[in-house]
């Protein structure tokens, strides 16, 4: 049997890439000094594959923003305002996905969003009618030899054509995406005639599309696409992750391909459908081990049901993980401050790769003193999981009714009452939450966490960066204010630290975009709010000026898909208990005077499951939990939320479910194109459309944001509307932000004056 890693995660054990990526966009290094650190965390994750038993090495899961960006650029889709015309470099990849590169040329960035199910974001490939596909990009090329002259054998990885397809976006006039697969393929087999040269023997095509339901054109496509490609002189390995795809098992197992992986942990229950369909020499790629979660997995059971499969197949059985470990973090070993109980129930992604080789071990020799001492700590792990609940958060959670989902009155009423209370004018100007985390923030915080500074002086200080905060904004005109969330690290991991039954790494980081990482929180036990959370800090502000300053919290959803949640019982469950949490903080924060809250839910559409069947039961409990969090208050107070980088369309009926008062959303990279969802639906509440794209360092001019808002308008009455930025500002600097806001002010000034 062989060992099959899907993908490493590339930002490092201690984000050496993040660090390397935003000291280059800062001038302050060179090309080569970053492709030196690229370099070096490529051959380290390649050797700690090698050495955990891996044969062939995923080449091309390495990217430097992202790897679909990097697809692109392989394929010449560059965007012609990203283009120079010169040769496709680094800082092309760079202005495609931020809108500038250090050589200074800016042009809008191209749009962001979810990478399927996940919190990983990618960058939508943009197709015009007359696309031509060419290799543009020598970066996958390269670094097979790379690979290579360390002594490995390589394994080229990349979405499939079809996936590829299904994951972009037509630009110009519309047409179907489909006219350009035959093109596509043409540069399809060029790259897999490249490869072969190179002397490779397997290739790794990721087509989760296929656990979408698809229709027939798209079904087709991938007979179509597979047809042409079983020419190409090397193995194909057809990989599907992140659901089922056992709807599709004839169209699947009926592709020309040499093997075929499968993610058994989402979906166990769709090895039955495969196993009678493999072709004689057809490999099965078995992913056993989570790749989305960090919890060590049960390898005695997980042998128990591959036994009767591992004497059927033999070499053709293929072990792996569910789906690249690009969504776990690095290395457990790092970890050296956690709790020794809590320690023991994780696996990172390098101890995947050794839980891969002790699941190899325990199917080839299951009575070595080594296979059962692996049998012995997978039952003290269950046995450790097996902890009591907490009694008195059942009986309330068993208490609930109707009445606490559902605030007083309806929409219209709580309208009249927030506005008697706030007097807010016509578009009113508000930000998502967070402001700039400076350096000097930062260190701060890293102060107070290692005991340098006491909790007096760090509150002191952290005042004054709020005071500066409220300032700024009464200085600039902002109608309703944020607190700028100076004493938070992240948006999840801040509440986290806060709740019972949730643990913290130090190092545990994973990549949501770019440079962008994130560090999730363990959910490990039954959550409770032991105290408030963010009222001491909403009161503070609010004590600073007489215009309404947001509360800000994360909503219960985004807190459950954004951690590592335990598997014991049902997400749903989870989500409960965070929105008891929450309630209670939003609570406590309306009687201590704060009159609007926002509890964001940029996660809610991310825990969608891929079946379309299936979408019921997610959103039922989904709203469920958002509106049990948000109803404990009085109509007068006004209920924010915020979503970012979702396709609505699909949702919009369960978000107006919702009921916020205040739903703000990113639009401005789809210039409004995604409030058509909100018009279609004809929208019942406010809508706040992002007019700022706070994940480009360019500075939007007024009339830019003045064409936005009228946009908007022409979508939404204008009665309905608020001008924000499309999320938070904390990524951001003082300099690119205040003159960005001061822009925003002045658009809404003058709309304000056009209309009266």
């Amino acid at each position: 049997m062989q060992l099959n890693s899907l993908g490493f995660p590339r930002i490092g054990r201690r984000r050496e890439l993040k660090f390397a990526l935003e000291k280059y966009w800062r001038g302050e290094s060179s090309v080569a000094e970053l492709e030196s650190v690229a370099r070096e965390l490529r051959r380290t994750h390649w050797q700690w594959q090698a050495d955990a038993g891996v044969a062939q090495l995923p080449v091309g899961d390495f990217a430097y923003y992202d790897q679909v960006l990097t697809l692109s650029a392989t394929l010449g889709v560059i965007p012609e305002r990203h283009r120079d015309g010169g040769a496709v470099n680094l800082d092309t990849l760079f202005r495609i996905a931020r809108g500038r590169a250090p050589s200074g040329k800016h042009a809008p960035a191209s749009e962001m969003t979810k990478y399927f199910n996940t919190n990983y974001h990618y960058l939508v490939p943009e197709l015009s009618e007359d696309q031509r596909f060419d290799i543009a990009w020598e970066q996958l090329f390269e670094e097979v030899t790379e690979a290579q002259a360390l002594g490995h054998t390589a394994k080229p990885v990349l979405l499939g054509p079809v996936t590829f397809l299904y994951l972009s976006k037509t630009v110009g006039s519309e047409f179907d995406r489909l006219t350009l697969l035959p093109a596509l393929l043409e540069c399809y087999q060029a790259i897999l005639a490249r490869f072969a040269a190179q002397g490779v023997e397997w290739v790794q095509l990721d087509e989760p599309a296929l656990a979408l339901e698809l229709d027939d054109n798209w079904q087709q496509a991938f007979n179509q696409a597979y047809g042409v490609l079983k020419s190409a002189p090397l193995k194909l390995l057809l990989a599907t992750y992140y659901g089922t795809v056992a709807h599709h098992q004839s169209l699947l197992s009926a592709l020309p391909v040499a093997g075929i992986h499968l993610d058994l942990v989402t979906a166990p229950e769709q090895l039955q459908a495969f196993v009678g369909a493999l072709a004689p020499e057809q490999v099965l790629s078995v992913g056993v081990i989570n790749g989305r979660n960090v919890w060590a997995a049960d390898l005695d059971l997980v042998a128990e049901q591959l036994a009767p499969l591992a004497r059927d197949l033999g070499d053709r059985l293929w072990l792996a993980t569910s789906c690249s470990l690009l969504h776990t973090p690095v290395d457990l070993e790092v970890e050296t401050a956690l709790a020794p109980e809590l320690k023991s129930l994780l696996a990172f992604a390098r101890q995947k790769l050794t839980e891969l080789q002790e699941l190899k071990a325990l199917l080839e020799a299951p009575e070595t003193e080594n296979a059962k001492a692996v049998v012995a700590r997978c039952r003290d792990r269950r046995a450790a999981r097996a902890q009591g609940r907490n009694q008195q958060l059942s009986a309330r959670i068993d208490a609930l009714s109707a009445t606490d989902y559902n605030r007083n009155h309806e929409f219209e009423v709580r309208r009249q009452a927030q506005q008697a209370r706030f007097k807010l004018p016509l578009l009113p100007t508000t930000t998502i939450g967070s402001f700039p985390q400076t350096a000097a923030i930062r260190n701060l915080r890293s102060r107070w966490r290692k005991g340098e500074l006491d909790d007096a002086v760090y509150t002191e200080q952290l005042q004054q960066v709020t005071r500066d905060t409220i300032e700024r904004q009464l200085k600039l005109g902002i109608d309703v204010l944020v607190h700028g969330e100076a004493e938070r690290n992240d948006m999840v991991e801040y509440f986290g630290e806060q709740l019972d039954g949730v643990g913290f790494t130090k190092h545990g980081w994973v990549q949501s975009y770019g440079s962008r990482c994130v560090k999730p929180p363990l959910i490990y036990a039954d959550v409770t709010r032991p105290k408030a959370m963010t009222v001491d800090w909403a009161e503070y502000a609010q004590s600073l000026t007489d215009r309404p300053v947001k509360g800000m919290l994360t909503g219960p959803v985004t807190i459950l898909h954004w951690s590592f949640a335990r598997e014991d019982i049902s997400r749903e469950q989870i989500a409960t208990q965070l929105a008891l949490a929450i309630r209670d903080e939003v609570v406590a924060l309306e009687r201590a005077g704060i009159g609007i809250i926002q509890i964001d839910e940029p996660a809610f559409r991310e825990g969608l499951p891929l079946k379309r069947s299936d979408w019921a039961h997610y959103l039922d409990w989904a709203v469920a939990a958002f509106k049990l969090s948000a109803a404990g208050v009085r109509d007068e107070t006004q209920i924010h939320t915020h979503m970012c980088y979702s396709e609505f369309n699909d949702t919009i009926a369960a978000i107006a479910a919702m009921d916020a008062d205040v739903i703000t959303i990113e639009t401005s990279r789809s210039r409004m194109e995604l409030l058509n969802a909100f018009e279609d639906f004809d929208y019942p509440n406010e809508i706040g459309p992002g007019v700022y794209d706070i994940h480009s360092p360019n500075i939007p001019t007024v009339e830019a944001m003045v064409s936005l808002i009228e946009k908007a308008a022409q979508k939404i009455p204008v009665r309905q509307l608020w001008v924000n930025p499309d999320c938070g500002l904390k990524t951001r600097n003082w300099e690119e932000v205040e003159p960005a806001l001061k822009n925003m002010v002045d658009a809404t000034r003058e709309l304000r004056r056009r209309l009266g």
